[in-house]
């Protein structure tokens, strides 16, 4: 079965290449815009009473290829389904961001991983009360120290 995704818009991003990147969105200090494509405008209707989005992108300069990744919080290789990384059959990036502000077309936000001009798939908003899940773990990374990364 196959089936084709439109971008709805782009990111604009201060990163230029992946090396700036850092390793997920919740660690960028950054600010950055999405721009939506025109014909989803209306999409955005209300949009502004959520205080955080869930983004959902398409990482075009990922490899497409890999099915086992080297974690950078832990050196040992795990299957990318079991992972965070970027290189993965479909590589959807996914991110909680803040929304700073709406203008129009173009949503201000704050805690994405992604290079300028990467295509935007979706925009959900993201709900503590529904999205929180508590004691969610990733058994191998259990051991990482958030404060080491």
């Amino acid at each position: 079965m196959d089936f084709c995704l439109k971008p709805i818009g782009v990111i604009r991003s201060p990163y230029r290449n992946v090396a700036e990147c850092p390793f997920q969105g919740r660690f960028s200090r950054e600010d950055f815009i999405i721009e939506l494509y025109p014909e989803y405008e209306e999409g955005l209707k209300d949009i502004d009473t959520c205080s955080h989005l869930i983004i959902l992108y398409w990482l075009h300069k990922a490899d497409r290829e890999k099915l086992i990744a080297l974690p950078p919080f832990d050196r040992k290789e795990h299957g990318v389904f079991a992972t965070r990384s970027p290189h993965r059959p479909n590589p959807i990036g996914f991110s909680v961001v803040e929304l700073l502000k709406v203008d129009g077309r173009r949503l201000f936000v704050r805690g994405l991983d992604a290079l300028d001009g990467t295509p935007v798939v979706d925009i959900k908003p993201y709900s503590s009360k529904i999205d929180c899940v508590e004691n969610a773990r990733i058994g191998w990374f259990e051991g990482v120290k958030m404060d080491e990364i």
